[in-house]
């Protein structure tokens, strides 16, 4: 449930380096090739000076060509293809010019050839490499921005992911004020002042409580019974004995975390369509354990069902109708999108009725603990110090005298 951190690849973590190892990896295995073929064809050691001056002219030439690159990389498609296509071509001409230019002081005596018949002879040389190289440049260039544009949204999505959970979660408030004040509101038509005012009070303490805890947090369920216990002092000072409950959660599950104010309006709604409408009232019941690495949650009432019959006067039932016709309808759909949001298709929300009547709820969702919660982010996090704020968040194209930061 812990949002991923951006992770840099740690080979890019820092481009400007990774562009000189690259650049001198790559211009060194050039040489190394070129040498082991000379020697390999009987040529002269000597022939090995002629080889290093080529081919630093071709890393010198790569080193312009990638400040080129850099300033073409961020332009309309036709500009940056046509463009680059240019300074390809004047790149490979000089470098080789000089090509033959060198061989032909080594040569001179030895092999007699004009200057246009020898640059023929080498241009595929340096065709080859730059154009290689540019071929390189580019697609590393596209891939490092392709990646990080994924990593960007992936961080995007994470945010609206944890903006929909807080709407989510400060939706809950007003729905639960909402039935809250309509009780109390009864019983203040009723004039009973002192019980209205004692769930005042009991109001005031269980929102201070739920303000204390950020929208979208997530709680161990020991601390979701807590606050599901504040909520039910309210609610029996309104049904009295009507109101009756019986928790078993095993010793394991109290330490499991799931979103914050996740089972009061399912406890909620079964005060509303199981304590309310029946004159005995009903019996509410919540069961929590931890089976095969999951969490099961069951909250069940002994109502009269979603077809049930009701009982009671014809006023009675008038006043249940008023009741459902005010609903809301927030909590069923806002408990299964915010499991949505939380566990994606890793959970099972389920209503069903029982046999005799009453209404059940089911929840299966991982079992994760704080501890688990907490070293899980710490190894996800470590990756991520490779590459300070700065880094994590450019675009900067992939070469030399361009590190990092510049771009922050």
């Amino acid at each position: 449930m812990s949002v991923l951190p951006f992770q840099p690849t740690p080979f890019f973590a820092n481009k400007n380096k990774a562009f000189w190892n690259l650049q001198l990896a790559g211009w060194g295995g050039a040489f190394l090739l070129r040498a082991a073929a000379a020697i390999a064809n009987g040529q002269p050691l000597d022939l090995l000076a002629v080889i290093i001056v080529t081919t630093i002219t071709g890393f010198s030439i790569s080193l312009i060509l990638s400040v080129v690159y850099r300033q073409l990389i961020s332009k309309q498609p036709f500009v940056t293809w046509g463009l680059t296509m240019i300074a390809l071509l004047v790149g490979v001409a000089l470098y080789a010019s000089m090509e033959t230019w060198v061989h032909g002081i080594y040569s001179a005596g030895i092999v007699e050839s004009t200057f246009a018949q020898r640059f023929i002879g080498f241009v595929y040389i340096p065709a080859t490499l730059l154009g290689g190289w540019t071929a390189l440049y580019f697609a590393m260039n596209y891939f490092l921005t392709v990646e990080e544009q994924a990593d960007r949204l992936e961080r995007l999505e994470a945010q609206a992911t944890s903006a929909q959970l807080a709407m989510l979660r400060y939706q809950l408030n007003p729905h639960f004020l909402f039935n809250t004040l309509n009780s109390i509101s009864t019983l203040v038509l009723l004039k009973q002042t002192e019980p209205a005012n004692a769930m005042l009070s009991r109001l005031s303490a269980f929102l201070r409580h739920t303000l204390i805890m950020e929208p979208g947090s997530i709680v161990t369920l020991a601390q979701e019974m807590e606050t599901l216990q504040l909520y039910l002092d309210i609610e029996r000072m309104r049904f009295e004995d009507r109101l009756r409950t019986e928790f078993t959660i095993d010793d394991e599950a109290n330490g499991a975390l799931l979103p914050s104010m996740l089972l009061q309006p399912l406890v909620e709604n079964a005060v509303k369509y199981a304590v309310s409408p029946q004159e005995e009232g009903a019996r509410i019941d919540l069961t929590a354990k931890v089976s095969n690495g999951r969490l099961k949650i069951e909250v069940s009432d002994t109502g009269p069902g979603v077809n049930g019959p009701r009982q009671g006067s014809l006023l009675e039932l008038a006043k249940q109708n008023a009741q459902q016709t005010t609903s809301t309808g927030v909590g069923l759909a806002n408990i299964r999108n915010r499991l949505m949001q939380a566990y994606g298709d890793n959970h099972q929300f389920r209503t069903s009725s029982g046999s005799g009547g009453g209404f059940i709820v089911t929840i299966d969702i991982p079992f994760e603990t704080a501890e688990e919660e907490a070293a899980e982010t710490a190894q996800e996090s470590a990756p991520a110090q490779l590459a300070s704020p700065a880094q994590q968040s450019t675009t900067a194209p992939f070469a030399p005298g361009r590190p990092l930061e510049s771009n922050a």
